[in-house]
């Protein structure tokens, strides 16, 4: 089913790659790029797809006019020189953008309102140029933008003024040149495919910025929330969301001695590092099926069985917790510093959601939350102090455990506590 298409694909690869397809694509992307420097991105892609429709104006005017010029000059004169008219306008429009960013759009826009008007009185509303001026009001959003509103409507109107002007003042018989049918008809065709291919163009170019736009969305919200919340949100945007689960495992992980570390080490340098680890953690997360909660600070906090229940939540939890001591490790020898990390985790009924409404979140709460938190606390530098539901879950797990005495936990009591030492 797929190889036709496939070999489609890849002969369309091949092609690209081909010295002469690469140096063509780079000389229009150095066309489409002139005047544009200084520019912000957003402005700047809008200035290049105005100079590509200037060069495709100017290289279509060119065609009519060289056409015309061998037809006969004489008689069609004054159209060959629209076109060469129009042909020189549309090379100056990169010029223009020096001026500001909408001098080249009200160029071509001015330049072409008049030969399109002058067309139709020497050839008659038959030759069809006038069927141009439908292109405006797709093309007008993307070259000026929508925050252009106040100019983009009177624009439209007068496209659609000019165009029923252009129908009832010059019927074929009133055309100044009586052109012959053959070359109306030839126009009338070059004129149809013109309007619809610029159409086609504008409306693609407005669906790709939306689909980017969503697309990028939806790529920040799971960079910020658990895949099956975005997709829930996305379902019902104004649902509020709020669950319960019976059974998860929360991690916390905190780098000892951070504060002095980083007035050791400077800004740079600090920022540098923790982001290495963080980024090293966000991989383990992914690696294990954990779902990171959020970094505060240095702190590094985790779940696992949430959004989602897993039989294995607290196996999972484990196995990252162990491969962050080791990342841990490793990032400490790279770079001749003294990093250690501690780390608690408990298990239990929490709840999650998404709180906030401007820079929402999504978080966790609930007496295993708070006791993997006192736990990171109360834990050694390089050991993973667990609770004893933990212990005893994990037992049979294929997990190594040192005691580690009664501990007295704020708002718990004296539990008994245990290090998670590695695998069996």
């Amino acid at each position: 089913m797929n190889g036709p298409a496939q070999m489609l694909r890849d002969q369309l690869a091949a092609l690209r790659s081909e010295p002469i397809v690469l140096r063509a694509g780079t000389a229009l992307s150095r066309l489409a790029e002139l005047g544009t420097a200084g520019y912000p991105p957003e402005t700047k892609r809008r200035l290049m797809i105005l100079n590509l429709i200037a060069y495709l104006i100017g290289v279509t005017t060119a065609i009519y006019a060289v056409q015309d010029a061998f037809l006969d000059y004489e008689k069609y004169k004054p159209v060959v020189w629209i076109n060469v008219v129009l042909v020189g306008v549309a090379v100056v429009v990169p010029l223009a953008h020096r001026w500001n960013d909408i001098a080249g759009a009200l160029i071509i826009l001015l330049s072409e309102y008049a030969a399109l008007l002058l067309f139709a009185m020497y050839l008659g509303r038959s030759s069809g140029v006038q069927l141009q001026y439908f292109v405006v009001p797709a093309a007008a959003f993307v070259v000026l933008g929508l925050e252009r509103l106040w100019m983009i409507v009177p624009i439209v109107l007068a496209a659609l003024l000019l165009h029923l002007a252009a129908w009832f003042w010059y019927p074929h018989s009133e055309g100044l040149l009586h052109a012959d049918r053959a070359l109306l008809d030839s126009i009338y065709v070059q004129a149809a495919i013109t309007t619809v291919a610029l159409i086609g163009a504008s409306v693609w170019y407005a669906f790709r910025l939306a689909e980017n736009a969503r697309a990028e969305v939806d790529r920040l919200l799971r960079n910020v929330l658990p895949d099956p919340i975005v997709e829930r949100l996305k379902a019902e945007p104004t649902r509020s969301i709020a669950d319960s689960f019976p059974e998860a495992s929360i991690l916390f992980a905190d780098i000892s001695g951070f504060v002095a570390l980083a007035r050791r080490l400077g800004a740079e340098r600090t920022v540098s590092l923790l982001n290495a680890i963080v980024t090293e953690f966000d991989g383990l997360a992914e690696k294990h099926g954990v779902e990171k909660i959020k970094t505060i600070g240095d702190a590094y906090m985790a779940a696992s069985g949430i959004p989602e229940p897993a039989p294995d939540h607290l196996g999972r939890l484990a196995a990252m917790a162990l491969d962050m001591l080791d990342v841990v490790e490793h990032i400490a020898r790279e770079n001749g510093a003294e990093i250690r990390v501690r780390i608690g985790m408990a298990s239990g009924p929490v709840m999650a959601g998404i709180i906030g409404k401007q820079k929402f979140t999504y978080d966790v709460w609930g007496d295993a939350v708070n006791l993997a938190s006192r736990l990171e606390g109360l834990s050694d530098p390089g050991r993973i102090l667990l609770c004893p539901a933990c212990k005893d879950r994990l037992g049979s797990s294929g997990f190594r455990f040192e005691l580690r005495c009664a501990t007295d936990i704020k708002g718990v009591g004296e539990v008994e506590t245990w290090f998670l030492a590695g695998r069996e």
